[in-house]
């Protein structure tokens, strides 16, 4: 028994000195849990204000004026545009621009004397069901006390809202589209994080350093077959949340493939990044799990993007991810084109001209 301790002791002892000479595990297991903390802590914020809003105001009244004044007050919504029809809001629904329409009709003020109906129309992007209850529940609560001026007591309900893409509030119709930027991100970037990895631990690596192959022509290579797997990924996710969980498609099939492609090759050169800064493929794996953390929480995914604080939106800005949940829902959900969704292109190709850049650099030094 004696001898049992003493080898499994021997054999744990052994396993601290490695983990103390790998100082990039020692980061991780310091890293992980306070980046966590602090995301979850600090970034994480389901009461969301500040909504992007377009008013149309047809009536052009004093009292229609007090209203979008009592909106931006309010502090759940600020007026970003402006639209003259409900057809334009819509428009700018579709496209992205905005979460919350604000239509106040030639009536108005004849509707705010009438209790028996709403005197305006509330129009907002229910994709994100947060965003459905805190423009139903907040914006509509406390306008109420904003316009109760005598003569005239303003309606019960001073919106009529109207929840376009996903009125009956389905959290799957939510999840399917952004989960397929989940998943291409991991596989994706762990895919290509150990392609010179491996090819360095095989021996492989010396034999294409002596080969005419350009380092150029090395990553574009090691990328190339990947973007092939991921289109087939985004296939199969696609097909499944369609026929199990009844994710409708309004958009067209070649603008999702499209925004996929783009998605796909920013994120395959981060993982070539990553390769070219590890050592072994376990450190890669753990650098692509520290960039997949902050990706999920900071990309609007699981939590409302409008929700967070603005230096937490400031680094989502520059994640991959966040752009692409955005392309995918505006496509999949709303039946976007890829033209109304096409400010989200030229952030992934920026990501994908840095990291593939700095990626060849990186090699090069290393063939040096």
């Amino acid at each position: 028994m004696r001898q049992v301790l003493y080898r499994t002791f021997a054999i744990a002892a052994k396993e601290v000195v490695q983990l103390r000479r790998d100082r990039l595990t020692l980061g991780m297991i310091v890293g992980i849990p306070a980046l966590q903390l602090i995301l979850f802590g600090y970034a994480i914020n389901t009461d969301v204000r500040h909504l992007e809003a377009a008013v149309a105001d047809q009536a052009g009244t004093r009292m229609s004026r007090e209203l979008v004044a009592a909106v931006e007050a309010s502090q759940v919504a600020d007026v970003v545009a402006r639209a003259q029809t409900a057809e334009e809001l819509e428009v700018l629904l579709r496209q992205g621009r905005i979460s919350l329409g604000i239509l106040v009709p030639h009536d108005f003020e004849r509707r705010l004397a009438d209790s028996d109906r709403a005197a305006a129309q509330l129009l907002v992007d229910a994709t994100d069901p947060v965003l459905l209850g805190t423009a139903q529940g907040l914006l509509e609560l406390e306008l109420v006390d904003a316009l109760r001026q005598p003569p005239a007591d303003p309606p019960q309900h001073v919106f009529e809202v109207r929840a376009f893409y996903n009125p009956e509030r389905r959290s799957e119709v939510q999840i399917v589209p952004g989960l397929i930027g989940v998943i291409l991100t991991l596989t994706m970037s762990l895919f290509t994080a150990v392609a010179i990895v491996r090819e360095r631990e095989s021996g492989t690596l010396e034999f294409l350093i002596n080969t005419p192959v350009k380092r150029s022509e090395l990553m574009i290579g090691k990328i190339v077959p990947y973007i092939v797997i991921g289109l087939v990924q985004v296939s199969i996710v696609l097909g499944l949340g369609y026929f199990l969980f009844r994710v409708p498609i309004r958009g067209s099939l070649l603008d999702l493939y499209i925004a996929a492609a783009f998605f796909i090759t920013a994120t395959l050169a981060l993982g070539l990044l990553i390769s070219t800064a590890a050592k072994t493929q376990f450190q890669s794996m753990q650098m692509t799990m520290f960039f997949f953390l902050p990706s999920i929480l900071l990309s609007g995914f699981m939590f409302p993007f409008e929700g967070m604080p603005r230096a937490a939106r400031y680094i989502g800005e520059l994640l991959p991810l966040t752009h692409f949940v955005r392309m995918v829902r505006g496509i999949i959900l709303r039946g976007a084109t890829i033209a109304d969704v096409s400010r989200e292109i030229w952030p992934l190709v920026a990501f994908f001209a840095v990291a593939m850049m700095a990626a060849m650099l990186r090699f090069r030094k290393r063939l040096d």
